[in-house]
């Protein structure tokens, strides 16, 4: 399958303008929402995997889909909405985990790009042709995967049906609306314990999945960067086990 890699930011709607010329600004956003203890074990556990060479590279797609027209009043379209998926629970690694689609690299694929959009479409069925890659984010570390991680900005106006491709591996694919990631009501944050320490981070409880860990993070700094962020309760902190609980109950996404 031909993949299209080149990156061309011109082609994204009125209303992602902000995050496409700020994109740069994401990783001290990234990082703003992250505890300093936190931070710290992401940089020590680098730090061996960059010793130890298990260092394995990957890619995700950041896909907004909408009308390519900003609403009168600015801000973004009330259609607009960001492509997920959830994991199966029966996975080893991330299971009942939402994320986006993507995964690791081919030696076959011509960088990050062509990975997002490879994965993506074997994912979820997404015709590509219909995707505009606008900018790489900045390369980030995954701690517990040992994956260092690209995220790929894209823009479809009408990016066609999606679906879960192998049940095996994704158990569902929504094109969620933006709005319900900007509503207060949504945002909290959640941690977990592991070996001894605890890792905590922004999330967003939605009515079919909670969406937490690196991609919680990569959206609570899109919210920032584009400036589409609203005052939201930072000190509702909730265990994951407690926040997951919650998925269904919330009379969905708004």
């Amino acid at each position: 399958m031909g993949l299209a890699v080149s990156l061309k930011p011109d082609v994204g709607p009125a209303w992602l303008r902000p995050l496409v010329d700020n994109v740069d600004q994401m990783p001290d956003a990234f990082r703003r929402r992250l505890p300093a203890d936190v931070l710290a074990m992401v940089t020590a556990a680098r730090a061996t995997a960059k010793l130890r060479r298990d260092e394995r590279e990957a890619a995700v797609l950041v896909l907004f889909s909408g009308p390519p027209d900003a609403p009168a009043d600015g801000g973004v379209p009330d259609d607009a909405d960001l492509l997920l998926t959830v994991r199966a629970s029966t996975l080893r690694h991330h299971a009942g985990q939402a994320a986006f689609p993507g995964g690791a690299s081919d030696p076959e694929d011509d960088g990050p790009v062509a990975t997002a959009l490879r994965e993506a479409h074997e994912e979820t069925g997404i015709d590509i042709s219909r995707l505009h890659p606008l900018a790489t984010m900045e390369r980030t570390f995954i701690a517990p995967s040992r994956f260092h991680v690209v995220p790929v900005l894209a823009y479809s106006p009408d990016p066609g049906p999606v679906t879960v491709i192998n049940e095996a591996e994704t158990a569902i694919v929504a094109r969620v609306p933006v709005r319900a990631f900007i509503n207060p009501a949504n945002r909290l944050t959640v941690y977990r314990s592991a070996l001894g320490r605890r890792w905590a981070g922004p999330a967003f409880l939605l009515n079919q999945m909670l969406v937490w860990g690196f991609t919680g993070q990569v959206i609570s700094a899109v919210l920032d960067v584009a400036g589409w962020a609203q005052p939201w309760d930072t000190d509702d902190i909730r265990e994951l086990d407690e926040a997951l609980a919650l998925v269904g109950k919330q009379g969905g996404a708004r």
